[in-house]
Order: structure tokens, then sequence, then C-alpha cells
């Protein structure tokens, strides 16, 4: 007879895996905890509806733009609101800059925590229309001034960031986050509503074989841009090409680039805060 079951009786959940993070932290109040888990629920949301769009009338343009000038589509606004609304019910939160809104977001004052957070609810929204994937993008700060909430807080470098991660609707729906000590993704079982760690410590080859840009702006490179992939597509030393990946997702392109071996890929800067 075995013991081993078809089942994982012991697995590492997303969930769980934030709330040990945070209980090894001296001095913690389980504010970011709370705030990671509300993005999380977020995320579910935003897959749910992003399989659901084509029943439910949810592809097409919204008839607005972004800050960015694009065309807001119609799944651009119903992600923007909910990742606004579970933020700030997770009273974590105290200012939100997201990609479809021209001012920042303050969160009212009884709702009000101490984190910054700056996202784009469905980054790759263009690809909707045609089934190829979309994602979540985010970046959490912990506010450094005692003076009322307001944009200036959100002015911070990428050093100051506490955790930052993406969200990837494909095939599956996988989450990578980072807490300031290495990358770990997560991918979500539908059967149970929960993101099940996958792969931990993912990095991104030094050296790889495949270059992911809009070549559509090339006029704009710099001339040291320019040259570089001249030197990529064209190889003075008759070695094979790179090949070229765009899917205009930025998220598609992050985990295309940590398949090969799941080595080579870290994000930088976060550092470790769960006070």
């Amino acid at each position: 007879m075995t013991d081993k079951t078809p089942f994982e009786t012991d697995m590492l959940t997303l969930t769980r895996f934030v709330m040990e993070k945070g209980r090894r932290v001296k001095g913690a109040t389980g504010e970011l905890t709370q705030l990671l888990n509300s993005m999380l629920t977020a995320i579910k949301a935003i897959s749910s509806a992003v399989r659901k769009a084509g029943l439910a009338h949810m592809f097409g343009i919204a008839g607005t733009v972004n800050v960015t000038g694009d065309e807001v589509k119609k799944l651009d606004v119903l992600s923007n609101s909910l990742v606004i609304n579970m933020l700030q019910s997770s009273y974590s939160t105290c200012v939100l800059v997201t990609e479809e809104n021209k001012e920042a977001i303050l969160t009212p004052k009884d709702k009000q925590g101490k984190y910054v957070v700056c996202f784009d609810p469905l980054d790759g929204s263009s690809n909707i229309d045609c089934l190829a994937p979309v994602g979540t993008i985010f970046a959490i700060y912990k506010k450094e001034t005692d003076d009322e909430p307001s944009e200036k807080d959100a002015l911070q470098p990428g050093r100051n960031t506490v955790a930052a991660g993406y969200a990837l609707y494909g095939s599956a729906t996988l989450v990578a986050l980072s807490t300031g000590q290495g990358v770990d993704c997560f991918m979500l079982d539908p059967a149970l509503g929960e993101f099940i760690l996958v792969d931990r410590d993912v990095k991104i080859k030094k050296k790889g074989k495949v270059y992911s840009l809009n070549e559509g702006y090339a006029k704009y490179f710099d001339p040291a841009m320019t040259e570089y992939l001249q030197k990529k597509k064209f190889p003075e030393d008759g070695s094979s090409p790179y090949g070229a990946s765009s899917d205009f997702s930025m998220n598609a392109t992050l985990w295309l680039s940590s398949l090969s071996k799941r080595v080579g890929w870290q994000l930088q800067g976060p550092k470790q805060c769960w006070m």
C-alpha cells in the first residue's frame, strides 16, 4: 500500500504564502497581507470576466481613451473598477494610481491605510478581441510622510517598492509576485479557487535567443538601440540571429522570457516591508 493520494494535502497557496511571509517580519501589522489578498481577489474576478467576455458581450470599445491615448475597452473599465473597489475595501491603501484615470485616486478617509498602489488593471487590452493574452500589473509603495495623502506619495523611486507583480490571463491564470526576496509564480486552480505555487525564485537567463519590442516605433529608437538590434538580427560572426517575439502584452512577454529552464528573471528593487 502507498500513502500517496491524487490530491495534495499540504499545498502552498498564495494566500498561505503571503501570510507566512508576513508572520516572519517582526512588528508586522498584517496590513500588507490584507492588501495583497485583496489584489488577488480582484485578479480572480478579472480572470473570470476575461473568460466570460464573449458571452457577456464585453468585447469592443467603451467609448473613451485612457491617459496614454489608448481606446478603452469594456473589460478595461470593468477591471479598473474591480481593482479600485477591492483595494479600497482592504483598509490598507491611501492613494491609487491607475492607467485608466488621469488623476490619482484618494481612498476615503474612513478606509485609508498606509500603502500606495500603482497599477494597470488590464495591460495588452488591444489583444482582447483576438483572444490573445492580457494581464494585470501592480507595484506597492509605503507612504513616507505624515501629510495628507496626495498623488505626490506615488512619486517614489523603484528602490522603494515594497511588493510588485503581475497576473497573466491566458490558457491559465498565473501570478508572479516579488516581496523583495526573488520572484515566485503561482497558478490558479479553478477547482479550488486558489493560486498554487508552481515555481520558486524564477529568473530570466543572462543571455537569451529572443528579443521582444514593437518595431513600429523603430524611427524613435536611439542610434545605439538601432545598432544593437541590427547586430542581433544580422550577426557579424555568422551565428544564428535572435528571434523576434511580440504579442503586445508585457505580462506574456515576461512569462515567455522565464520559460526556458526557468532561470534568469528577477524583479529588482522591492524591499521587504510587512509593517
